[in-house]
């Protein structure tokens, strides 16, 4: 028996000593990189990241940076980028102790890596742990996640707030609760940054070949500020930067003589967001009227199925396609107006169904947008529309956009 708990001791005290090591292994990784940005917030916190590391690459300071959105990313100072390995496919905050190894490597000037804790103690200890961010990014608040952070977006105000460095400096682009982020911030002693999305200009945006939002390039652009960037080279480098891979974006498609002009706003899984991103596309020109919406629904997240169905009122669409299930869960939520609009394709539908239910509904040509969630009948109706999609259609004058906004090498991914 004495024997047996000399051994468990023993293999105690040597976990509790690989551990200091390889904090302080790690923390001496951290000091290797003079400046470190924490992106975090609920919405755009992967365009943010790349935005910024874009931002000062184009001043010329070395800069390495790692995205977990859509595909998790590694992007190396010259700008290529590779996905990041996860073990059984399962993301893990400690992943973060990886990244810093390999950022160090570069002796980079400035690491951007975007926050992946969602439990307010978990982003409180990836900060304060894992990254230690000289600069932090706290985007926005919105309406997602109310599970862990909620129960109201007051409460998740506060626990995005836990990932702002002490003593450092947070920009952000949130209006609504900025009273709760200075409170916040004034507790860290933290400078709190407030950017103005109308500090950039039209002519600022008209340089991305992909679609992105003037409080995202705001905060972009304070962050290379206070890093020495001046504006022109943030811009060029920002221009320059390869997009997400689940970046915002309008394809083309055609099945017969009908045409389609397809807005992919399945990443934008809040109420807010996504009115946002479609507002954005139908005033730029990338999409116009009649306007067709797909609802995807899942059983795992009733919650925002009916905000997707509230959403509807707002939009005022043509059509509304409910697909996956429980379409119930939307259908109730959507205004009485819009019943008689509504084709209900609940369950779980061949890929050929889901498109020919599309098309049928469009006489000539048609935007559609997709919204809800991407995973199951989703993702089945993107895959199956691919075939179909072409990288130039003939449009008439009247409903050809202003300007090309859809990148076409992301097209065609």
């Amino acid at each position: 028996m004495v024997f047996l708990f000399t051994v468990f001791a023993l293999a105690c005290l040597a976990l509790l000593v690989a551990g200091i090591l390889e904090q302080r292994r790690h923390y001496a990784n951290l000091e290797r990189i003079p400046t470190r940005v924490l992106v975090n917030g609920i919405r755009g916190k992967s365009s943010i990241t790349r935005l910024c590391a874009g931002a000062l690459r184009g001043g010329g300071l070395v800069t390495v940076a790692k995205t977990t959105g859509t595909a998790a990313r590694f992007i190396h100072p010259d700008a290529s980028e590779e996905p990041v390995y996860r073990k059984f496919g399962i993301a893990n905050v400690v992943e973060q102790i990886g990244i810093v190894r390999r950022a160090a490597a570069y002796h980079p000037d400035a690491l951007v890596i975007e926050c992946m804790a969602v439990m307010p103690d978990l982003q409180e200890i990836n900060q304060t742990k894992l990254i230690r961010s000289t600069i932090g990014v706290l985007c926005n608040v919105r309406e997602d996640h109310l599970a862990e952070m909620g129960p109201t977006l007051d409460d998740v105000a506060r626990s995005l707030c836990r990932s702002m460095p002490i003593g450092g400096i947070c920009v952000t682009a949130e209006k609504d609760r900025l009273h709760i982020l200075k409170e916040q911030a004034a507790r860290r002693n933290c400078e709190l940054i407030a950017v103005d999305p109308e500090s950039v200009t039209d002519e600022d945006m008209a340089g991305f070949g992909w679609i992105t939002f003037k409080e995202n390039v705001a905060i972009a652009l304070k962050v290379a500020e206070l890093l020495g960037v001046n504006r022109r080279l943030a811009l060029a480098g920002m221009w320059s930067a390869p997009p997400d891979p689940g970046v915002l974006a309008v394809t083309h498609h055609r099945s017969g003589r009908k045409h389609v002009r397809l807005a992919n706003v399945f990443a934008a899984n809040d109420p807010e967001s996504t009115l946002m991103n479609i507002e954005q596309l139908l005033g730029q020109g990338a999409i116009a009227r009649p306007l067709h919406v797909v609802i995807n629904c899942r059983p795992d997240r009733v919650e925002r199925n009916g905000q997707m169905g509230t959403l509807i009122q707002r939009i005022g669409p043509d059509r509304v396609l409910l697909i996956g299930e429980p379409t119930r869960s939307a259908r109730t939520e959507i205004h009485a107006d819009w019943q008689r609009s509504v084709v209900d394709l609940g369950g779980r539908r061949a890929a050929g169904e889901l498109v020919q239910a599309l098309f049928e509904g469009i006489r000539d040509e048609a935007s559609v947008v997709t919204i809800g969630n991407i995973h199951g009948q989703g993702e089945l109706l993107l895959e199956a529309l691919h075939p179909l999609e072409v990288q130039e259609a003939r449009e008439p004058a009247e409903y050809r956009p202003r300007r090309l906004l859809a990148d076409p090498e992301r097209s065609r991914r």
